[in-house]
């Protein structure tokens, strides 16, 4: 899903479909006829409090009702660790409040799920190697590249059905930490 038909040509030199649709507006008929859905928006860092809800949080639900109605198969969840304790980051504290009730809601939709919870993202080279615990109960980075990864690998498999992972750039092979959750 792209929000403006300047995306579009980028992603069909790669054969990739797309539809045009807004978290912030109307996303009924956005995912019909998808199997799996994933949700890796996010308001960024310098937007309104209002602005992180709608997007992060109103904008997960829109997306997890019209996936609902739609009985999409899998729906992947790119959340954030913190959100067990937003008031511990205050430049942060909104963004991680909106993650966990949209992680509440998909836990909630009857959706066959997978919650993906990384610490800081950074433009590392990823090296496919990661921590990866329900809870690691600490904090860290990871590539945004290993992050897309294990967010592929739990599209294509039961590894992580139903289950919030929690994860960091590490010494263990992307597809061997995701089993051993």
């Amino acid at each position: 899903m792209v929000r403006k038909e300047t995306q579009i040509p980028y992603f069909e030199e790669q054969n990739i479909s797309t539809v045009i649709g807004d978290l912030e507006k109307e996303l009924s008929g956005v995912v019909k006829g998808m199997d799996e859905v994933i949700f890796a928006a996010g308001s960024g860092g310098d937007t309104s409090d209002q602005r992180t809800v709608d997007i992060d949080e109103n904008g997960a639900k829109s997306l997890i009702d019209a996936s609902v109605d739609s009985n999409v198969e899998k729906f992947v969840m790119l959340s954030s660790m913190g959100t067990d304790q937003p008031d511990s980051i205050p430049s942060l504290k909104q963004y991680l409040k909106s993650k966990k009730v949209a992680d509440e809601y998909l836990k909630s939709s009857g959706l066959t799920y997978s919650i993906v919870k990384p610490g800081m993202l950074t433009n590392d080279e990823g090296k496919s190697e990661i921590q990866a615990k329900e809870r690691l109960n600490k904090s860290g980075k990871i590539p945004r590249n290993d992050v897309a990864k294990v967010i592929v690998q739990s599209l294509n498999s039961d590894i992580l059905k139903n289950k919030e992972v929690e994860i960091l750039e590490g010494q263990t092979e992307i597809g061997l930490a995701l089993t051993n959750i």
